[in-house]
């Protein structure tokens, strides 16, 4: 093998022959001449030192001088440092799957731990070990509803976060399953269409709060009518908001799911992050992924084993519950690092401080000349604007002053290009929340 050279033309002769085919074109057939590259120009070879260098240069073209007032389910929030020195040790950063609890009680604990803190937030009795994301955290209750009530209907609410939305109509693909989506009203649950839309072959009704526009709505009442029906009830959280907000256990809500960005996690272009989902203990054994539990060795010492693992990997395929393969567990365990570290009245302050500044920011925007703000009902840290002009002809004008205003919701909804979508964290200073009504100010000039 010490004289093989691939490249030579005999050995590549050799090569081709032994899998049938005469030349390198041949083998590459298969590709459509048009996606072929007609060159490869490729640089000349770099020293590690001349690398670095080079990546750094084009790194340095990126802006950092940016305001976020962007969010939408992604959030620019502060992060203690412990929460980066504490999640990259070795023995959690290159932790696999806990298959042997002999050697895994380390991470089996601390995923113990994130269940109770999930629990703990959202009021609810059992949490799994995390999911991928917020959107196919409520693709999977969804599906977890249908296995649980034996019936194929839902009812969508529209507020619920549009790529979530395309997530779950993805996961339902396949499915025979009747989907139906209620239009907003006043940027809300219209709670009247909801109550006619539920009847006794409802599986569940999926709801977000604060919904996509920020909007917050008191689940009480449709909890109660979806009971009444037979129905769960799957409620979408911004976790953040549960600091001050009522949890979803005492609005009645059945499943619990949602993001856990904005728990430790950096924004990172999208990801990765991790989805969190609860529920009542009655409904455990329909829960999707894993759940470890606590028990103790035959000397009676303490001890974490994963309890349940309904996945097709360990079970029969037509009795799995789920798919899903990876829990996002470093992604999971930085978001109990994060709620460890701030602690409740941290958490709370935290929250408290994401409410106030937002309401700072909506009185100086509604003074802005042809700015209105769509305040029917309560908002948390997001809010809708309505413009004189296109919104996303504004955030990109705004963009190049540093301020990334928000989302244009014309991306998603029709007749909403001149909508934007405003979000105000506690990383945003009364200093940034002026220059964003001034500016805005100026660009709508």
């Amino acid at each position: 093998m010490s004289n093989y050279n691939p490249n030579t033309p005999s050995q590549q002769a050799e090569m081709l022959a032994t899998i049938g085919v005469s030349s390198i074109e041949e083998l590459f057939k298969v590709i459509p001449q048009e996606l072929k590259a007609k060159s490869f120009d490729i640089p000349k070879g770099m020293s590690e030192f001349e690398m670095l260098d080079k990546i750094n240069s084009l790194a340095s073209a990126n802006s950092k001088d940016i305001t976020f007032f962007i969010g939408g389910s992604f959030y620019d929030h502060y992060i203690p440092a412990a929460v980066d020195h504490l999640a990259n040790r070795s023995e959690f950063y290159t932790a696999y799957t806990p298959y042997q609890p002999e050697c895994s009680q380390g991470t089996l604990q601390a995923l113990y731990e994130y269940q109770t803190a999930i629990c703990r937030l959202t009021g609810m009795e059992v949490s799994n070990a995390s999911l991928y994301d917020g959107a196919t955290a409520l693709a999977e209750a969804a599906l977890m509803a249908i296995r649980i009530t034996g019936r194929n209907r839902l009812i969508l609410d529209d507020c619920v976060n549009p790529i979530y939305k395309r997530v779950l109509e993805t996961y339902l693909a396949n499915h025979d399953v009747e989907l139906i989506t209620l239009e907003p009203l006043n940027f809300s649950l219209n709670k009247e269409a909801a109550i006619k839309e539920l009847n006794n072959n409802s599986a569940a009704i999926i709801v977000q709060t604060p919904n996509f526009f920020g909007s917050i709505d008191n689940l009480k009442d449709i909890a109660a009518k979806a009971h009444e029906n037979g129905a769960l009830l799957i409620n979408s959280v911004y976790p953040v908001s549960l600091g001050l907000l009522a949890t979803p256990a005492e609005m009645g809500v059945d499943i619990v799911v949602g993001d856990g960005q904005s728990l430790g996690n950096p924004l990172s272009f999208g990801g990765p992050a991790f989805g969190f989902i609860a529920t009542s203990k009655k409904h455990i054994r329909n829960i999707p992924g894993r759940v470890v539990g606590e028990t103790v060795d035959k000397e009676g010492r303490r001890g974490f084993v994963l309890t349940l693992q309904a996945r097709e990997q360990h079970i029969k395929r037509h009795k799995a519950t789920s798919n899903i393969c990876s829990n996002q567990s470093l992604c999971a365990l930085r978001g109990l690092i994060f709620l460890s570290l701030i602690g409740k009245e941290g958490f709370v302050e935290m929250a408290r401080q994401n409410r106030n500044r937002a309401e700072y920011a909506k009185s100086l925007l509604s003074r802005v000349k042809g700015v209105s703000i769509e305040d029917s009902v309560p908002t948390f840290n997001e809010f809708v604007l309505k413009l004189p002009k296109s919104a996303s002809e504004v955030t990109a004008a705004l963009l190049k002053k540093g301020i990334a205003a928000g989302v244009p919701l014309g991306s998603y909804y029709k007749g909403m290009d001149n909508y934007l979508l405003v979000t105000v964290t506690e990383k945003r200073t009364k200093k940034e929340i002026e220059l964003l009504a001034e500016e805005l100010g100026r660009t709508l000039v």
